[in-house]
C-alpha cells in the first residue's frame, strides 16, 4: 500500500515528540482536515498540538493548502502554526 509521509514542524513537533512519521495513503475523500482529526484522536501529544486545526497550516507535496483539500495521492502532508514576520 502507498504511504504518506507527515512532518511536523515547530511547536507542533515539540508537543507530538517527533519531527516525521509515515501512515497509509488514505482513501480517497479524505482531507487534510479528516486526517488532523484522526492524528489528534490518538494518545500523547497529538491532541493537544493538533486538536485545535484554526491554529494550524498544512502543505501537500510542498505546497500550501486549505485544510480542506483533499489529500489525493500527496506523497507528503507538512503541518505547522501560522507563519508570521518580524
Amino acid at each position: 500500500m502507498a504511504k504518506l509521509d507527515i512532518l511536523y514542524f515547530a511547536w507542533v513537533r515539540e508537543i507530538i515528540g517527533c519531527d516525521s512519521e509515515q501512515v497509509d495513503q488514505p482513501p480517497a475523500g479524505v482531507t487534510v482536515a479528516d486526517l488532523i482529526e484522526q492524528l489528534a484522536a490518538r494518545d500523547g501529544g497529538y491532541g493537544q498540538a493538533l486538536g485545535d486545526q484554526l491554529r494550524l497550516r498544512a502543505a501537500l507535496d510542498q505546497r500550501f493548502v486549505p485544510l480542506d483539500s483533499l489529500v489525493g495521492e500527496a506523497l507528503e502532508l507538512a503541518i505547522f502554526p501560522p507563519v508570521t514576520g518580524g
